[in-house]
């Protein structure tokens, strides 16, 4: 940093907060308040990642053992690079492209790179809340339509457990719940649980033949109109709130962070109170250290704190670029990752206690309803939902939950872009208006691109996007080298802190160490 940035700018941010205008003659505007920053970064970073993917990573690599490989990646790659992101845009009062054309022109395409990414997220990210959307809606109806196989989207094949649980005289103080210790087999569930696996349960096709509509052709043409009507009102959420820019955004995030956390808490004192949780919550905390010997379990803690903190994507930088310049974001970005995990590990306790649920009722492997990504969410967490009294009430609980942790995620990732291609063209889009249409454009433009995500074949392309689009190793290369970029070539030639070049290179050194072992688990995959 410049010896200015050092000695703390006693005049202030010498653009916008003195209220001199910008280039394009327009001034950029700032946070309201901090409040309106910490939320804004806290409904970005904590989404599906903390509800699906934390868990069930620590299911698949050793329970309790994976806390180790996540929390020193968190410290030594993760929250160095989360403060990093954020000081770039608060340092420099730009988006996520132009702050590189400021400090290092010549790098100016990870920014570009990043946006892509962005881009990427704005198509296929919405469509998960279209489908939770869909999902909402249909958990009004008693009963549950993934419950039974008498619809018409159900096949042969299927065939539905009953649901003991599903009493609504189980929501008594003084209940019985010790049919769970000899329950029968019935004509509705097969003596052999492997038989009926090798069906399909109504979950499964309710979310494979109704939600994605999938069909033997798999064509991308047949858009199914009532999952795109979803998709639309989804859309519409998320446009009224950015439309005004941090104006709007700054205020929605009031609402759309806290209230998923009052959803939670209401799931957790159910979930640890139904019987067998505690038999769930063993296989998340108990740690397996042996896995700690395999380089998949670090890829995969690496993986994570990457998509789950938002980095590589200039969406920190972005949100960052709004603070005044004097601001202590290294104090946020630390209380920020602290929040973070800890909802991770919270949710990890609010799933695996249903799931020991489950696991007591049919007395079955819990691997049966361990998922990770979309089926946890879609396949699981129904099933599971539609085994407990007052089925529909809950399911209206978990998908409320589910689209708002997604609505702040999303309407961020608008934002992000909508910055960065305002500060690429301050001169056209910084004028009344221009920003409502510039968001409009984007809003309309990534649904039409989202309508094939919604076709027959639509979630092939959605896995396509997903694992390739935004790959681990892409996230990987960007992180590696924009700290490198950050650490050497902008640090070593305009300052004369030593310290920061030390500790920058150590950082570039980790990530490119666990890039190595990320693209050799990639190639050579484990037996």
């Amino acid at each position: 940093m410049t010896e200015e940035a050092a000695r703390g700018a006693p005049d202030g941010d010498p653009k916008s907060d003195n209220g001199i205008p910008e280039e394009g003659g327009h001034p950029r505007r700032k946070w309201a308040n901090k409040m309106e920053f910490l939320f804004s970064v806290a409904g970005q970073i904590i989404g599906f990642a903390n509800i699906w993917s934390f868990p069930f990573l620590c299911y698949v690599n050793g329970g309790g053992a994976f806390f180790i490989p996540y929390f020193i990646l968190l410290f030594f790659c993760g929250m160095p690079l989360f403060v990093l992101e954020t000081a770039l845009g608060q340092y420099t009062s730009e988006g996520g492209v132009t702050a590189w054309r400021k400090i290092c022109p010549m790098f100016e395409g990870l920014g570009m790179a990043s946006q892509v990414l962005v881009m990427y997220l704005n198509i296929y990210y919405i469509v998960i809340l279209a489908w939770t959307i869909f999902y909402l809606f249909s958990s009004i109806k008693s009963p549950l339509p993934w419950t039974t196989c008498e619809n018409w989207w159900n096949t042969e094949q299927c065939f539905s457990t009953f649901s003991v649980a599903a009493d609504p005289h189980l929501t008594q103080p003084d209940a019985d719940w010790s049919f769970l210790h000899n329950i029968t087999t019935t004509s509705d569930f097969p003596d052999n649980f492997s038989y009926a696996l090798d069906h399909k349960l109504p979950e499964n096709e309710f979310y494979t033949n109704r939600v994605l509509g999938m069909s033997g052709d798999m064509y991308l043409t047949n858009v199914h109109w009532d999952v795109a009507l979803c998709l639309l009102i989804a859309w519409i959420m998320c446009y009224f709130c950015v439309w005004k820019g941090i104006r709007s955004t700054g205020k929605a995030v009031y609402f759309t962070v806290t209230f998923p956390y009052l959803l939670l808490v209401i799931l957790f004192f159910r979930g640890v109170t139904l019987p067998g949780a505690w038999e769930g919550l063993k296989y998340y905390l108990l740690p397996d250290v042996a896995m700690l010997a395999r380089p998949r379990i670090w890829c995969d803690a690496a993986s994570h704190v990457i998509h789950s903190y938002a980095l590589s994507l200039g969406v920190l930088t972005s949100l960052g670029s709004y603070n005044k310049y004097n601001n202590d974001c290294y104090r946020d970005c630390l209380a920020l990752c602290a929040l973070n995990s800890a909802t991770s590990v919270f949710a990890g306790v609010v799933v695996f206690s249903f799931l020991g649920f489950m696991v007591q009722l049919y007395d079955i492997p819990i691997e049966e309803f361990a998922s990770g990504g979309v089926g946890m969410a879609f396949i699981s967490f129904p099933k599971i939902l539609s085994s407990m009294p007052v089925s529909s009430f809950w399911a209206v609980v978990f998908f409320l939950m589910i689209l708002f942790l997604g609505l702040d995620t999303q309407f961020v990732f608008v934002e992000s872009l909508a910055t960065s291609i305002t500060d690429m063209f301050p001169h056209h889009l910084r004028r009344p208006h221009a920003r409502e249409l510039l968001v409009l454009v984007i809003a309309v433009v990534c649904f039409l691109l989202g309508l094939p995500l919604l076709t027959d074949g639509g979630i092939v392309l959605f896995h396509m996007v997903d694992a390739y689009g935004l790959s681990r190793i892409t996230l990987f290369i960007i992180a590696c080298l924009e700290t490198i970029v950050i650490a050497w070539v902008y640090v070593l030639f305009s300052s004369s802190f030593w310290q920061l070049k030390v500790s920058n290179f150590l950082i570039s050194i980790s990530i490119l160490l666990f890039l190595f072992v990320c693209l050799l688990t990639s190639t050579f995959p484990p037996p």
